[in-house]
């Protein structure tokens, strides 16, 4: 918890990732609510009253990031809207998260018209999707062609998305030491760069199953 209130105040201070720590924040009120009023008594470390404030606290944070008014910096250079089509189509492709394109559509006409690209949605729904899970999901628009958009956000409710990570711890399997990528440890073996693999948040949680 104290975690978590750390994260919040930096998302207010920052205004950034602000619907990430909001998903985050209902997940974990949604998960305390069923165990506090099912299984709780079983299942959670403490007195239930405890648990009781701790998701108050939770909708107090979630509160203040419902409350958060995005301020806009004052910049007279050149914006998004003023590069050439083309380079504002590449920008677009680098975004992984459907959502994202879809908030950036609603920034400007012109952007919007450039969001509903065709073939934006089709390389989302390749990068993140096998070629069989495609397949499963086709949907025809009016026109008789493929609607990459649709069939994107039903994939996602289907299957999970490929992970993203800025930044990945490694674990040697040699040495059994763990570090962040692209820093180096006295590891003994003969080829220390094949024994390092990238760790995603679930399997370094895994670590610490018994």
């Amino acid at each position: 918890m104290n975690i978590l209130e750390k994260v919040v105040q930096k998302v207010l201070e920052d205004q950034q990732n602000i619907r990430l720590i909001r998903e985050l924040l209902q997940t974990l009120y949604t998960s305390l609510c069923t165990l506090v009023q099912r299984v709780g008594k079983s299942v959670l470390v403490g007195n239930i009253n405890m648990w009781v404030h701790r998701m108050e606290s939770i909708l107090h944070w979630q509160q203040q990031l419902n409350n958060i008014q995005i301020t806009r910096p004052a910049f007279k250079g050149t914006t998004l809207t003023d590069l050439p089509l083309c380079l504002q189509l590449n920008i677009m492709q680098r975004l992984s998260d459907g959502r994202d394109l879809v908030s950036l559509g609603q920034v400007a006409p012109d952007l919007q018209v450039l969001s509903e690209d065709r073939l934006l949605w089709k390389k989302l729904c390749q990068y993140h999707f096998t070629d069989r899970q495609i397949r499963k999901r086709l949907i025809l628009s009016d026109k008789g062609q493929l609607d990459w958009k649709k069939m994107y956000f039903k994939l996602i409710r289907c299957y999970p998305r490929k992970e993203q990570y800025g930044d990945t711890l490694q674990l040697c399997r040699h040495c059994h030491i763990l570090s962040w990528k692209g820093t180096d440890h006295p590891c003994t073996a003969n080829n220390p760069e094949t024994c390092s693999t990238s760790l995603s948040p679930q399997e370094f949680i895994n670590l610490f199953r018994f």
